[in-house]
């Protein structure tokens, strides 16, 4: 047994529960042996064991965004690690603070040839805000507090804004067995009984100082046509912040729902929900031409809300984030503020109220009414035409669930289709819903697991939509299931293949277009539900639909429910709906 292993690692454990880590996710390995032991043995944390890693990885990852907090995931060394990478790239671009921790071969068996050892230095490249290899274990006062060091930065890191995954690599020689629990180690003089972390690392954000935005404010007060886009965040004092300040205003603000604004006791008639719908005409586009946009968040899910950005690009576009990134992929923003954004728009608020300049309000009030009067028209157009469907559709589910879910309750969406109805067909009310999906790299991969990783850190009813190939992609993930005794619904929309395709310029190429987009797989899914233990039901109408859901989300356990639908079906009534909200706006198309 190793008195280093005990000492420097069980002083890094230690140190991170200490600074605010609960979880632990890892699948089982060997050279990863003393960091699972001591992390197992530490009562400060929870350790979730997972058998395949890019299920671990994605299981975190939905558990720090749940939680909004660090979480762990640990991997033995060589491609297990590498099987971090999906899950890595989504938490760097959705901003969700993970930490990847990968056991490693000592240096002396790098690069020469020794089982299970790839070069694990910067794994993860540009994609980790953070990347250490950490030194031998030692068990001199310096490397405990090396250690210890670490393991207050990494979660701190982050956490920070904005959030993100960083990689801890830790090389081990044989014995791989730590002596003891490894946590009392000593910490320079300081009784490791106590509960503060070595180095107590904060990250308070700024609060815009009011001059500063006094000239914002003034402009704003002089605007006919102002307009605030929410894209995807997820700070939940957010909503009530944004909401005031275009009550203030008296502005409309496009609520992504990802953007956790659209839904919760802040909801109010400014708050626009189906401008997916209505943006789609190219005439009401046209004449809904803003003088000026605050844009909040990453990118929305809406292509006719990225179109509209687009093409009034000449508009003054004002976005507000807290990272360094840039989350502008059409590039029409003239100004980015560095900014909290909860803290910016209370600070505009104050500055508006302390402005000496008036608004236009007859225009102003024209505008906003427009958007309203858009907004109400489509919203019932697309209710009155799904109400027609008597068989459960893809975009009939989300109206569905609108009326279904309870308050508290979570939304989680699968990519490729489902976030993009969830978009258009799941309007706004004061009920509080939360909406999370994986849209930072937006890949069908690792959602099953995340749903299940946001379901395992919340006592309140989590509900998966989700479409049959990303379903495929993550079935692995369903162990955890069974593992972890977790509740869930899930919704399984089932129309055996790539349905947005169906939607692409891909679906005129008729001659190849099953076998390359199409990719039609036959599968049976009422017997993945029997292998992993999961209560299973099949839907065809509304009603059934209806009373399944109901039933799934007061039982235990995780309930599988499948809408059988046809790709050409589903892209027809999409453009019979679009057509719906488009006639229902098209006399408000002209100032």
């Amino acid at each position: 047994m190793s008195d280093a292993l005990t000492t420097f690692v069980g002083g890094f454990v230690d140190e991170l529960a200490r600074s605010g880590v609960r979880h632990v996710c890892l699948a089982p390995g060997s050279r990863s042996t003393p960091l699972a032991l001591l992390l197992k043995q530490h009562a400060g944390v929870r350790v979730w064991i997972h058998l395949d890693e890019r299920s671990a990885a994605f299981f975190a990852l939905g558990m720090a965004k749940s939680l909004r907090e660090p979480v762990v995931v640990l991997s033995t060394s060589g491609t297990a690690a590498v099987n971090f990478a999906p899950a890595v790239v989504e938490a760097y671009f959705a901003r969700v603070p993970l930490i990847v921790l990968t056991a490693d071969r000592p240096p002396e068996l790098r690069g020469v040839g020794a089982n299970q050892t790839i070069d694990q230095v910067r794994l993860f490249g540009s994609h980790v805000k953070w990347s250490i290899d950490m030194m031998l274990p030692e068990t001199s006062l310096e490397a405990l507090r090396y250690a210890r060091a670490v393991a207050c930065r990494a979660p701190a890191i982050a956490r920070a804004d904005a959030a993100g995954p960083v990689h801890v690599n830790f090389p081990f020689r044989e014995p791989l067995i730590p002596a003891g629990d490894g946590l009392a180690s000593d910490r320079n003089g300081a009784d490791a009984s106590e509960h503060a972390p070595l180095v107590n690392i904060e990250d308070i954000p700024r609060r815009p100082e009011l001059a500063s935005l006094a000239p914002l404010a003034s402009e704003l007060l002089r605007m006919e046509r102002a307009l605030i886009v929410c894209g995807p965040q997820d700070d939940l004092g957010f909503p009530e912040a944004v909401a005031r300040l275009a009550n203030e205003l008296n502005v409309p603000i496009l609520a992504d729902p990802l953007s956790q604004v659209r839904c919760g006791p802040h909801y109010g008639p400014l708050i626009i929900d189906a401008y997916d719908a209505f943006l789609r005409d190219e005439d009401v586009s046209r004449s809904l031409a803003p003088q000026l946009l605050l844009r909040f968040g990453a990118a929305p899910t809406s292509k006719p809300l990225l179109l509209y950005l687009q093409r009034h690009a000449a508009s003054r576009q004002v976005m507000i984030d807290s990272g360094d990134g840039w989350r502008d992929p059409a590039l029409t923003a003239d100004q980015q503020i560095r900014s909290d954004p909860r803290l910016f728009c209370e600070a505009l608020r104050e500055a508006l109220q302390s402005s000496e300049g008036t608004r236009p309000e007859r225009e102003a009030a024209d505008w906003t009414s427009r958007f309203q009067g858009m907004n109400r028209n489509a919203r019932v157009a697309l209710v009155r035409r799904l109400e027609e469907e008597d068989r459960c559709s893809e975009p009939g589910v989300f109206g569905e669930l609108a009326g279904l879910l309870p308050a508290g309750a979570t939304l989680f969406s699968g990519n490729s289709m489902p976030v993009r109805d969830l978009d258009s067909f799941f309007g706004g009310s004061e009920l509080p819903i939360r909406f999370l999906a994986n849209r930072g790299a937006s890949g069908i991969d690792g959602v099953v697991s995340s749903a299940l990783g946001a379901s395992a850190v919340s006592t309140e009813p989590l509900v998966l939509v989700i479409g049959d190939l990303s379903f495929y992609h993550d079935m692995n993930g369903l162990l955890a299931a069974k593992r972890h005794d977790l509740n869930a619904t899930i919704i399984l929309l089932n129309n055996d293949g790539g349905g947005i395709f169906s939607f692409l310029p891909q679906a005129e190429q008729s001659e190849h277009f099953e076998e390359l987009f199409g990719t039609p797989h036959g599968l049976d899914f009422r017997h993945a539900a029997e292998m992993y233990g999961l209560a299973y039901r099949h839907v065809e109408g509304p009603e059934q639909f209806r009373a399944a859901v109901g039933d799934a989300m007061s039982a235990s356990g995780v309930n599988l429910i499948e809408v059988r639908t046809g790709r050409q079906a589903n892209a027809l009534l999409h453009e019979e709906l679009w057509s719906a909200a488009s006639n229902a706006v098209g006399a408000l198309a002209t100032p």
